[in-house]
């Protein structure tokens, strides 16, 4: 297809950030690639939609494009999210051990730091092109060549418009990719994110044959009865401390890796926890804590619009988005929630 709506604002794709080489690199480092060479994909940890789509999508691109031998992975644990396993391009997935070791071409996608590439950072790095598709704010800006965006609603708005500057036409499997990661980084077009042309992009994947109503039903709509049982653990333990965040209001929820083992759940259920703790009228930020292992967190915070939550993140050792960020924490998660309101009371 040509014409992009939802495209960039700025010639190069890159809406001018210092940090990304833009649209035009990117593409030239995919043509100078060899169809028949190594190529791999790789996304966050314990990935996402965005993750996922924007990942699988650009790989199915490829392949329309005529690359033999492509392979997408992530790090350990290597699990596809039961939501998501109805994607196209899964096939592409491959066990970060059983990666190729010299691939000609090496695209990253949705991580924020190299850290969130876990063991495939190093395969990446020996690639002699690694290119960096992210629309994180505190990407520092890593890789041989980066398409980095932070006004792109996901990254699979980026994977969008590199497909269309490659000349990949978006069939129905492209098109489920890309409008799960536009769908759940918007929070199902709810966020603020959600501007006109993030609406015209994903009008054009339903039109290419992506079906909105069953993508919903997967992966917003559908959770076994366990699910819903923690859920409720969970915010039995939520609290409200009106006065954090300069008087803007915190909430806090956390579960334990013993309500994960009693309702036999696994990590990706909690994902969907923080859209109603977030609902909280009295906080401006809610601050979810998942349970790693014994004494590790993985930590997600939300804002409604008064908070960015980019340095909080930050100063804790992670990144994000102005309204949606996250970071690791080893330690008591009373610990954690002290640290979080410290970190607020700066803001």
């Amino acid at each position: 297809m040509s014409g992009t709506p939802g495209g960039p604002s700025g010639a190069d794709g890159s809406e001018g950030d210092p940090r990304s080489d833009g649209l035009a690199a990117a593409v030239e480092a995919v043509e100078k690639t060899p169809r028949d060479a190594p190529v791999l994909l790789a996304c966050h940890v314990t990935p996402d939609g965005d993750a996922l789509g924007s990942m699988l999508a650009f790989g199915l691109g490829l392949r329309r494009l005529g690359f033999t031998a492509v392979q997408a992975s992530f790090p350990e644990p290597f699990d596809v999210p039961e939501p998501f396993r109805f994607l196209p391009g899964l096939d592409l997935l491959v066990a970060p051990h059983a990666v190729s070791g010299s691939p000609g071409l090496a695209v990253g996608f949705d991580a924020a730091t190299p850290g969130r590439l876990g063991e495939l950072a190093a395969h990446l790095a020996a690639a002699p092109t690694w290119l960096i598709l992210d629309h994180h704010a505190s990407n520092p800006g890593f890789g041989s060549v980066r398409l980095i965006d932070p006004s792109a609603a996901a990254t699979a708005v980026l994977s969008a418009r590199l497909l269309d500057r490659l000349g990949v036409a978006i069939d129905a499997e492209i098109a489920t990719c890309l409008y799960v990661g536009i769908a759940t980084d918007t929070g199902s077009f709810k966020y603020d994110t959600t501007t006109p042309e993030v609406l015209a992009l994903a009008a054009r994947l339903v039109a290419a044959g992506a079906d909105s109503a069953a993508i919903a039903r997967r992966v917003f709509d559908t959770r076994p009865f366990a699910a819903i049982q923690l859920l409720v653990d969970v915010l039995r333990r939520a609290e409200l401390d009106r006065e954090a965040a300069g008087g803007r209001g915190l909430v806090t929820a956390y579960a334990t890796l013993d309500d994960m083992s009693r309702y036999a759940q696994p990590p990706h259920v909690l994902e969907s926890f923080m859209d109603v703790i977030r609902t909280t009228a009295e906080a401006d930020v809610a601050c979810l804590a998942k349970p790693v292992t014994p004494g590790e967190w993985a930590v997600s915070m939300r804002s409604r619009g008064a908070t960015d939550l980019v340095p909080v993140a930050v100063a804790l050792g992670g990144g994000g988005h102005r309204l949606a960020a996250g970071f690791m924490w080893h330690g008591e998660v009373a610990d954690l929630f002290a640290a979080v309101r410290a970190r607020l009371a700066q803001c």
